[in-house]
C-alpha cells in the first residue's frame, strides 16, 4: 500500500529553489510531505517560494546559499539540522548557461562561471552533504542534468560540457556510495519555459518560437517543472524507488527517443 504522502517525514534541500525547476521540485515534494530547505542565491524568490509551500500547509524555510561556496553549503546542512532535524534528499538543480553565442566568443568569465556554478557546486555537495548522508546510512541524490548532451547544440558547448560532467559525476557516485545507503540519480529535462530559456535560445523567446520548438517534441508540448518535480520525485521517494541508481532519466516527451 502506498503512503498517504511518497515523501512523508522527509527532509529535502533543494538549490536553485527560487524560480524554474527548483521551485517545481520543492512544491511538488512539500505537497508528498517532505519538510523544504528552499536553498537560493536569489533571497526574495527564496523566501517566497517558501512562504507559498507555508501558506499551502506544508514546512519550508529558506536559506541563502551561493553554491560555488562551500561555507554556504555548510550553512544549508546546519539550517536543515536545526530546523528540521536532518537531511534525507538532496537535489542540485541550481544551474547557469552564459547566452548561446559563438564558442569563440565565450570569455574566460563565462567559462568560469558556468562550471563553477553547474559543477563545482556539485564537488561542494559531496564534500559537505555526503558524509552527513553517509553517516545515517541513507539517503537520495538527484542532480539535474541534460538532453542537450544528447545532441550537441551550437553555441553552448562549454554548457553542454557541464552537463555531461553532472552525468559522469552521478554515475560514478552511485557506483562508489549505493553500497553506504546514498543513492544517486539524474533528471535530464529538454528545452522548457525557465527564466533561462532566453538564453538558451539566444534571443527573447516568440511565440512562433515555441511553437515550433512544441512541434519537434513527439508529445506535442515542452518540458515543465512540474515534469521535472515528478522525474526528481521518483528518484526521492523510497516507495518508487529503493533500487535504482546511476540513472539519467530523460524528461524529453520522447524528443532524444
Amino acid at each position: 500500500m502506498a503512503p498517504r504522502q511518497l515523501l512523508e517525514g522527509k527532509v529535502a534541500l533543494i538549490t536553485g529553489a527560487a524560480s524554474g525547476f527548483g521551485e517545481g521540485i520543492a512544491k511538488l515534494f512539500a505537497e508528498e510531505g517532505a519538510k523544504i530547505v528552499v536553498a537560493d542565491i536569489n533571497e526574495a524568490g527564496g523566501k517566497k517560494t517558501a512562504a507559498q509551500i507555508v501558506a499551502a500547509g506544508g514546512q519550508a524555510v529558506f536559506a541563502k546559499t551561493d553554491v560555488t561556496k562551500e561555507d554556504d553549503w555548510r550553512r544549508a546542512l546546519e539550517t536543515a539540522k536545526s530546523e528540521f532535524g536532518t537531511l534525507d534528499v538532496l537535489v542540485n538543480n541550481a544551474g547557469w548557461t552564459y547566452p548561446k553565442k559563438d564558442t569563440l566568443t565565450v570569455t574566460e568569465a563565462d567559462y568560469d562561471r558556468v562550471f563553477d556554478i553547474n559543477v563545482k557546486s556539485i564537488f561542494h555537495s559531496v564534500n559537505v552533504v555526503l558524509p552527513h548522508l553517509v553517516a545515517q546510512g541513507s539517503g537520495s541524490v538527484v542532480n539535474i542534468a541534460s538532453c542537450i548532451t544528447c545532441k550537441p547544440t551550437n553555441g553552448l558547448m562549454w554548457y553542454s560540457a557541464t552537463k555531461a560532467a553532472v552525468e559522469v559525476i552521478t554515475r560514478s557516485l552511485a557506483r562508489e556510495y549505493s553500497c553506504k545507503g546514498v543513492r544517486f540519480n539524474a533528471v535530464a529535462p529538454s528545452i522548457s519555459e525557465t527564466p533561462l530559456m532566453r538564453d538558451f535560445l539566444g534571443e527573447e523567446p516568440t511565440t512562433e518560437a515555441l511553437s515550433t520548438a512544441a512541434t519537434e517534441v513527439p508529445v506535442g508540448r515542452l518540458c515543465t517543472p512540474l515534469d521535472i518535480a515528478k522525474g526528481a520525485l521518483y528518484f526521492a521517494s523510497s516507495y518508487f524507488n529503493d533500487f535504482q541508481t546511476g540513472i539519467i532519466l530523460r524528461a524529453d516527451g520522447g524528443h532524444y527517443a
